[in-house]
């Protein structure tokens, strides 16, 4: 098994599961840092010090700290009627098998819609790929999005396109839909977002790699605190 669990959880501690792209390293250290929380301990961690945000790192974090420091393959979802512990295991471990190590050659941060994420600079089919291959692939452990997380979904409104995608896969921004992105903020205004930008570079920068090696998956868990938190990683072939 590929399976690497971490601390001393279970996957029956929590409500919903996502797989999730999780580096590691002082990229991740930063990452967690900025966001004030490690999803691989599971422990809040102190936000950094800097003078030069227009607002303090813990306001423009609350939204997506939560989640941790990543970039989504599946989106969170419910195990399906039946399905267990044991067969998500089995499955995700069978399924990244299949792919090998993906490179992405840069990084860099932009705004997305109002908030601030680090994407790759350039276009990458293979990721592109390997997520719309992982939606669809795993897919039997998913249980129908239930209508208050369909009328949530819908609540900003979606293209057609995207409807589809909620419907069949229950969230709206996969396959031809999907942007990977590993989010910074919340919402940032235009005034504050030439500040906020300038920031981010300053503390990103130094470990932004290059590549960014993606070469394992990393399932994660929504606990009963709220917090995501990294339950194993599965290692690409």
């Amino acid at each position: 098994m590929q399976f690497k669990p971490i601390g001393n959880t279970k996957l029956s501690d929590y409500r919903r599961f996502g797989l999730f792209i999780v580096p590691q390293g002082p990229f991740f250290d930063h990452g967690s840092a900025w966001l004030g929380w490690d999803s691989a301990v599971g422990a809040e961690v102190a936000h950094p010090e800097m003078d030069v945000l227009p607002m303090p790192a813990a306001q423009l974090t609350k939204r997506p700290r939560k989640y941790g420091f990543h970039g989504t393959i599946k989106p969170p979802f419910a195990l399906a009627k039946g399905a267990t512990q044991q067969a998500l295991e089995v499955g995700l471990a069978r399924h990244c098998r299949q792919f090998s190590v993906i490179s992405i050659p840069k990084l860099s941060i932009r705004r997305i819609g109002g908030f601030f994420a680090i994407v790759p600079a350039a276009p990458c089919p293979d990721l592109k790929a390997f997520a719309a291959k992982t939606v669809q692939g795993m897919d039997e452990f998913r249980a129908p999005a239930d209508d208050t997380e369909l009328a949530r979904r819908r609540k900003n409104g979606l293209s057609p396109r995207q409807e589809e995608m909620l419907q069949r896969w229950g969230y709206p921004y996969v396959m031809n839909e999907f942007k990977f992105h590993m989010t910074l903020t919340g919402p940032v205004s235009r005034a504050d977002a030439n500040s906020v930008e300038a920031a981010l570079q300053s503390y990103f920068n130094p470990v932004l790699p290059e590549p960014f090696v993606i070469d394992a998956l990393a399932l994660m868990g929504e606990g009963a605190d709220g917090k995501v938190h990294v339950i194993g990683r599965y290692d690409l072939a």
